[in-house]
């Protein structure tokens, strides 16, 4: 049987518009109309009516709240609605008025937030970190400063952001008169690219506190009428319309790491059947290297715990419980192509055509024919992305061989090294499995077949060991 529609809610108000200029100036704001207003509440399965009326039944506002809806509590009695440039405050004859009306509106924000998919394959506190949650005001700006850095640091990785500018200008017929998603999309810098290949509209979704810097340079360039930033996670908001393209840039370090692929993959359900992608696929890949240094170095690293009397204190009986800790993290640096010892092999994503469901887990067979005798001390990973326009394919390389990026590449200690001759072969498999930190767990076994010598290792791709400062 189904359940009865949640009944209608009805308040007494008093109500005043404020501009986003007052709110930012810090203006002395007059006191609500003395007007009694009413204010009736429809609450519905994931979201609620809202609409303000006179005492002749004449409507004086009306909006739709959801989880994408801006409010806050203003004193004890009021509350202030924001909706793009607009704010309104609503005031309530009684703080238990207002508390009835707030639970009202809570219950509809969170009613779906359980089949959330972010939220599903997410831990709340990792969560909180990566999009940097804020709940006061104060905090809020400190977080919009870190996030800008971080912007910067990415803006500023000029074959990531050249690479991206010139796959969108240079296929711009895809993009002209276009409606375009950017998922995940920090500061808008792609979203303004689609609109300088001629995107009649974008639609550029943020879940961090950057959305709100978003928007202000949307507003300064002058582009509110082609680009709307929508503050939210893809999983949860909602669009008007299908889209054209999708833009994003949702590659972590080894490809994998953050999980905002998935995010990219989730945001098909807002393209066309004859949709596009940017980017359209990538490659991981992967080679045998031999590096003796880095191997020693990396060891030595759990020396502290070797220590029999610090302070008077014997630590010995931790160092392998360091090793393996120091040995489970990947390594984000950079190296000369010397050191690897066979041809890589690839392992393609293509987004256009992979589901959610087959990122959760990854597995990449290998087998390496060996070019070179010596130690294999572990595995080198890095990735490629390309971008399939109308007028030209676009390739962003983070290979060793190319000019530096942000990503860098990521190797992966083997903890025995394996002796190999020239010739002779390494298979195995490199096996990655989705975890509810926003990252993975990456299994690596490997044997050299002609002598059956075996090794491997567990590593934790959350806690990489950044090696390239």
């Amino acid at each position: 049987m189904a359940a009865p529609p949640p009944r209608l809610l009805r308040y007494s108000v008093k109500l005043l518009f404020l501009s986003e200029e007052q709110l930012l100036e810090g203006l002395h704001l007059s006191h609500p109309s003395q007007k009694a207003l009413q204010l009736e509440v429809q609450p519905r399965e994931d979201d609620a009516d809202m609409t303000v009326t006179d005492a002749d039944g004449v409507c004086v506002f009306k909006c739709l709240v959801n989880k994408d809806t801006e409010y806050c509590r203003v004193g004890k009695e009021s509350v202030l609605i924001t909706l793009g440039y607009t704010s309104a405050l609503l005031q309530f004859r009684s703080h238990s008025e207002y508390s009835m009306f707030s639970n009202a509106l809570k219950n509809c924000r969170n009613q779906k937030k359980e089949h959330s998919v972010f939220n599903q394959r997410t831990e709340e506190a990792s969560a909180a970190q990566y999009f940097q949650v804020a709940v006061h005001c104060i905090t809020i700006l400190s977080e919009f400063y870190g996030c800008l850095s971080q912007q910067q640091n990415m803006m500023q990785d000029f074959v990531r952001t050249a690479t991206y500018h010139r796959a969108i200008l240079q296929n711009h017929i895809d993009f002209q008169d276009k409606v375009v998603l950017d998922v995940g999309c920090g500061s808008g810098i792609l979203s303004f690219f689609a609109v300088q290949a001629g995107a009649r509209k974008v639609y550029a979704v943020e879940a961090s506190a950057v959305a709100k810097y978003a928007e202000i340079l949307v507003r300064s360039n002058n582009l509110g009428d082609k680009i709307n930033v929508l503050s939210g996670k893809i999983e949860e908001i909602s669009l008007p319309e299908n889209v054209d393209v999708i833009i994003s840039e949702p590659m972590g370090y080894m490809l994998f790491n953050e999980r905002m692929l998935e995010s990219y993959l989730h945001s098909k359900k807002w393209l066309k059947s004859n949709g596009m992608m940017f980017p359209t696929f990538s490659d991981i890949h992967l080679a045998p290297f031999s590096d003796e240094q880095l191997y020693m170095e990396h060891y030595s690293r759990a020396n502290f715990w070797y220590q029999q009397c610090f302070y008077g204190v014997n630590l010995s009986s931790l160092r392998n419980a360091a090793v393996d800790e120091y040995f489970r993290q990947p390594i984000v640096d950079t190296f000369d192509i010397r050191i690897l010892m066979a041809r890589t092999v690839k392992y393609t994503v293509n987004f256009i055509e992979a589901e959610e469901e087959d990122l959760h887990r990854v597995e990449i067979p290998f087998v390496f024919q060996m070019m070179q005798s010596g130690l294999i001390h572990g595995l080198a990973f890095w990735f490629d992305v390309a971008f399939v326009g109308s007028l030209v394919t676009v390739w962003l390389s983070t290979a060793p061989t190319e000019p530096l990026t942000h990503w860098y590449q990521v190797r992966c200690l083997l903890q025995t090294p394996l002796f190999a001759k020239e010739g002779e072969t390494l298979s195995g498999k490199v096996l990655f499995v989705a975890n509810k930190r926003q990252s993975y767990d990456i299994q690596i076994i490997a044997v050299v077949d002609e002598t059956g010598f075996k090794s491997g290792n567990v590593l934790d791709l959350k806690n990489p060991f950044f090696r390239y400062a």
